[in-house]
């Protein structure tokens, strides 16, 4: 089982993540490469909770493909290009997570690869072997 650290010697976290994850001997870990608000087809839309929308989507069918879902995940960063986006991020966090609390890292960016694109997210994920 794969196990949320917590202790009272470091801050509390400021949202709904982990102070820390612990992956057991013996379990699968699959590292999700940085996901964006695209559609499969390549579109970006100009909305950014729409695009919020779809990195999350994408990275949860990685995962899928892998044979793991949001329980599974141990670690999330998320990149977002605009701070006025924090709560939008959370808030898109929280629904996909449904209460699951990884460690997670918020980095906020000045621009992403392509500069259409406002989130990219990327995940590790664990299970039992």
């Amino acid at each position: 089982m794969i196990n949320p650290i917590e202790t009272e010697n470091a801050p509390k976290p400021l949202s709904a993540y982990a102070q820390g994850m612990e992956i057991p001997p013996g379990h699968r870990v699959v590292h999700v490469s940085g996901q964006v608000g695209a559609t499969v087809s390549g579109e970006v839309p100009a909305d950014p909770a729409r695009q919020h929308e779809l990195a999350w989507e994408n990275a949860m069918a990685v995962l899928a493909a892998a044979g793991m879902d949001h329980r599974h995940v141990v670690d999330a960063h998320v990149y977002i290009t605009d701070r006025a986006h924090l709560a939008l991020y959370r808030q898109t966090r929280d629904r996909f997570l449904k209460g699951h609390r990884p460690a997670a890292t918020l980095l906020i960016v000045a621009g992403l690869a392509d500069e259409r694109l406002v989130v990219e997210v990327d995940l590790v994920a664990a299970s039992a072997a």
